[in-house]
């Protein structure tokens, strides 16, 4: 059995995702979308509410599997007997990172692979945090995200609008 995790925050999955997940999961028996637990981005949604809008996102590729995970992605590879890392490239800005990655978890885990896959070029562009802006600035999202996705990113927006509105007193009363 040949298994690849995709490995990212997703906050939130954007058809970027999407693309790299449909285009890479014929190529393999099982394909985890790894979860990043902690990160040290800002992130909108808490590790329940990615999952489920991932989860919701791949409901109908049945060797596609979503699971959180923190610490070190290939201990977590290795954790669920994954030969493979997927990992897209969207410029070369991407590969750079991403090159540098590859070779320290080569380092790291020998016997894990990375593969590289560049995305359609309609998502060349997108981003999970550029969405995020575009959406914070009332911004028309729904070509990046899937309905759910869309939906629960306005909650958010307004969930934050509403907090910035409440008035807010101060310790002493005011």
């Amino acid at each position: 059995m040949k298994t690849a995790v995709y490995p990212g925050t997703f906050d939130p999955i954007t058809r970027g995702h999407i693309d790299m997940v449909t285009r890479a999961a014929p190529l393999c028996d099982t394909l985890i979308v790894g979860v990043a637990r902690s990160t040290p981005k800002n992130v909108w949604f808490s590790i329940e509410e990615r999952i489920e809008l991932v989860e919701d996102a791949f409901r109908d590729l049945p060797n596609v599997r979503v699971q959180a995970f923190e610490g070190l992605l290939v201990d977590f590879a290795k954790k669920i007997g994954a030969g493979f890392l997927i990992r897209g490239v969207r410029a070369f800005s991407d590969f750079e990172y991403e090159m540098q990655m590859a070779l320290i978890n080569r380092k790291l885990a020998p016997e894990i692979e990375t593969l590289f896959l560049m995305p359609a070029e309609e998502y060349s562009y997108v981003s999970s945090s550029r969405v995020r802006e575009i959406a914070a600035l009332d911004g028309d999202i729904r070509r990046y995200v899937t309905p759910k996705t869309h939906e629960a990113l306005l909650a958010k927006i307004q969930a934050r609008q509403d907090t910035r509105d409440t008035p807010r007193r101060s310790a002493a009363g005011g």
